[in-house]
């Protein structure tokens, strides 16, 4: 098959996984397209490089200016997400009330601007770090905001999952580059790097392993076998990646969190709050048993790492010997720039050289923001377990993703930099974590598919409950 034709070929397979997955009785705003495309962007490429206009050279003056056409369009998409959450304004306050813990890290973070070396450029970058709350809250304000989760992250897989294996297949100039210290070839699909790939199939297709199971529970809707079909060549298609990007950590990570889906929707033992944190903290002290106090080293042996875990323990060395005001850190998003850059790239042996990140997310929070920045983080770890807590005690689909997120951003940190702002593991974090409050609905009204409503709205019967009705609270994610 020439390029060509494989190209118009995953055209019409996307469109039609897109088909595949409708639901024509669940409407949501086409605002929704917003943060899909922040997702897409973040997941994949700069804008700027997708046209090529991207720099070419690998010097650190270019991480202090960034691109003009990149800073354009993030700040087009942050601009259109604050119009449409100015029109919700009245939920996103009651959002923000909330989410106070989120508030706070973000505040924090601003703070720590004033002491960066290179201010402005930490503002504009946390300005748009921003973006990524904005974008969470366009999803859960939505006025279907469960429907609006499915169709955000299903979007996302639909794209970024079958261009990937296009790119790779038939376009490897754009999805294969060559390893500059061993020159053997890594696949990278629609992104940057091969662990940056497998980033993105880890999120993707622990969506589509969800919607797979929740379909194919639901076994009396007709449009089952569809969605079965949809999110079944989804996760063929991960499979596929991560057998070729060879990402060990997205690897295992997908396999437990993976694991935990299918345990929280098939199993009614798992039911028990108990059950569930058993299986929480099990895995997260078996991840961190395996990865730094299994003194043999035979478990990370098999998975094909060495007890340096590729050298990502003399990364860490060398980025602790560098790092500043251990209460403060050095700002926000502050460390990996200027002077501090270039010394990284310039340690002895040269195994630093191109490494913008420390391969720990919680390392990578202690550079930048100190021991303040991680003491909050835990607080945001805290607060979104019990949020997470909250929606599957009340919905056990909606909330296995949400476990399975949170799962992730906790385990895949241990070796990724899974807490860095604009990564699709944070936004992932903060969709499963941001709390969605409960809001009032009439309780005398009957839930109603779209087509019967619009007839009962018409009604002599829908006037009668507009005067004197009672009114019970609801949690925001089942409102019709």
């Amino acid at each position: 098959m020439t390029p060509a034709v494989a190209r118009a070929a995953y055209v019409a397979g996307i469109f039609g996984l897109f088909v595949l997955n409708q639901d024509r009785l669940k409407r949501t705003s086409k605002a929704l397209w917003i943060p899909v495309a922040w997702l897409l962007i973040n997941g994949s490429r700069p804008v700027s490089m997708w046209l090529g206009m991207a720099p070419q050279a690998q010097v650190p003056d270019q991480y202090l200016d960034g691109s003009p056409i990149d800073r354009l369009v993030f700040s087009l998409l942050l601009a259109a997400g604050l119009i449409v959450l100015i029109g919700r304004r009245r939920q996103v306050g009651t959002f923000l009330k909330e989410n106070w813990p989120i508030l706070l890290f973000f505040g924090y973070c601003l703070i720590s601007v004033l002491w960066s070396d290179y201010s402005f450029v930490a503002f504009k970058r946390w300005s748009k770090a921003v973006g990524d709350f904005v974008m969470v809250l366009i999803v859960l304000t939505d006025s279907e905001p469960e429907t609006a989760f499915k169709r955000f992250l299903a979007r996302c897989s639909f794209i970024l999952v079958p261009i990937s294996v296009l790119l790779i297949k038939y376009y490897p100039n754009l999805g294969v580059q060559y390893n500059v210290w061993t020159w053997t070839r890594e696949f990278d699909g629609v992104t940057t790097t091969k662990n940056m790939l497998g980033m993105v199939c880890l999120i993707c297709g622990l969506a589509s392993v969800w919607r797979f199971l929740v379909a194919y529970k639901n076994q009396e809707d007709t449009r089952t076998v569809r969605r079965l079909i949809a999110h079944g060549v989804v996760i063929a298609m991960v499979l596929w990646l991560f057998w070729k990007s060879n990402s060990v950590t997205s690897i295992c990570c997908f396999a437990m969190a993976g694991g935990l889906i299918v345990m929280t929707s098939l199993h009614r033992f798992t039911r028990r709050p108990a059950v569930v944190h058993l299986l929480i903290a099990g895995m997260i002290f078996g991840s961190f048993f395996v990865l730094f106090l299994n003194p043999a080293g035979g478990v990370l042996e098999d998975l094909g790492r060495n007890p340096t875990l590729t050298g990502r323990t003399d990364i860490w060395k060398v980025v602790l010997s560098s790092a500043g005001n251990p209460m403060l850190g050095t700002g926000f998003e502050s460390f990996w720039l200027g002077d501090r850059l270039q010394k990284m790239w310039s340690a002895p042996g040269g195994f630093m050289k191109g490494i913008q990140e420390a391969h720990n997310g919680y390392l990578e929070v202690y550079l930048n923001l100190g021991w303040i920045g991680v003491a909050l983080l835990a607080l945001l770890l805290v607060a979104g377990y019990r949020n997470v807590l909250a929606v599957f005690r009340r919905d056990r689909d909606s909330g296995t993703i949400r476990l399975a997120f949170f799962l992730t951003a906790v385990v895949y940190s241990f070796t990724e930099a899974g807490f860095r702002m604009m990564s699709p593991t944070w936004i992932a974090f903060l969709l499963a974590t941001t709390y969605a409050p409960a809001v009032a609905v009439p309780e005398s009204l009957p839930l109603l598919p779209i087509p019967q409503a619009s007839r009962f709205w018409k009604t002599e019967q829908f006037a009668g409950h507009l005067a004197g009705t009672r009114f019970r609270t609801k949690p925001f994610e089942d409102v019709v």
